[in-house]
């Protein structure tokens, strides 16, 4: 979730991955997939910043390179790590090469 503001100062939580679009004209406004539009204080490329850092952390937190998710390493709501994948492929093949 990203935290945003409406216009009269409150605070609120938006999930990413439901926002269709962003318009600025000139307040900045989230049309969410369902059709709800927000009008909140941040600037389009101040939300598109908050979206982008959420998916990085997102990603951080899976491969286990997010600072939050290595400070809290085995803490009861603590995501495991994702096995790193390799850099490149491999050549093996399932038939084992024949």
């Amino acid at each position: 979730m990203i935290v945003v503001t409406r216009l009269n100062g409150s605070a609120f939580a938006v999930n990413p991955d439901l926002v269709e679009r962003i318009q600025e004209t000139p307040d900045t406004t989230l049309i969410m997939v369902d059709g709800a539009k927000y009008i909140v204080r941040e600037s389009m490329t101040e939300v598109i910043d908050l979206v982008a850092a959420y998916r990085a952390r997102i990603v951080g937190m899976a491969y286990g390179t997010d600072a939050q998710s290595v400070q809290n390493a085995g803490g009861p709501h603590s995501l495991a790590p994702v096995a790193a994948l390799p850099s490149r492929p491999t050549d093996a093949r399932a038939d084992g090469g024949r």
